[in-house]
């Protein structure tokens, strides 16, 4: 699983999570990219899920980049525990993810092929996703 060597700080706040995706809501590395469309919290363990779908299903061909990386402890209290005495301890880590955020990349594989490994990803992610190809951003680039 994912999640960062060391951390300045073991607990966070749980934070808010409004407006637009400003940085990596664009096709950076790859030819094909999977855009979040709403906001929400993705863990480690959804991110790996995700991978996994897309390179088993081009029979890991192409190439795949992670676009994101959980930098965020999320804590939680035992169960069966009153209220008070502080916060929990961190249990798992998640990626806050905007809309307009490309998650994962893709290339050296056909369209097409691209297309249902990252659909076959999303299934794995509890935000709607959509899929996009670097042409059409340079396109709309060029139309503006």
């Amino acid at each position: 699983m994912l999640m960062p060597k060391r951390v300045k700080r073991r607990r966070q706040f749980r934070g808010r999570m409004k407006g637009a995706a400003h940085k990596g809501n664009t096709v950076a590395y790859g030819e094909y990219g999977l855009q979040a469309l709403e906001c929400g919290w993705i863990t480690s363990n959804q991110i790996e899920a995700a991978r996994v779908a897309m390179t088993r299903f081009v029979k890991r061909g192409g190439k795949v980049w992670t676009d994101i990386f959980p930098h965020k402890p999320v804590t939680k209290k035992p169960a069966e525990t009153r209220m008070g005495s502080g916060k929990g301890s961190p249990e798992y880590w998640v990626a806050v993810v905007k809309p307009g955020r490309v998650m994962f990349e893709m290339a050296g594989v056909s369209e097409d092929l691209a297309r249902e490994a990252l659909r076959l990803a999303s299934h794995k992610l509890p935000v709607k996703c959509k899929f996009v190809r670097k042409a059409d951003e340079v396109n709309a680039d060029e139309s503006n």
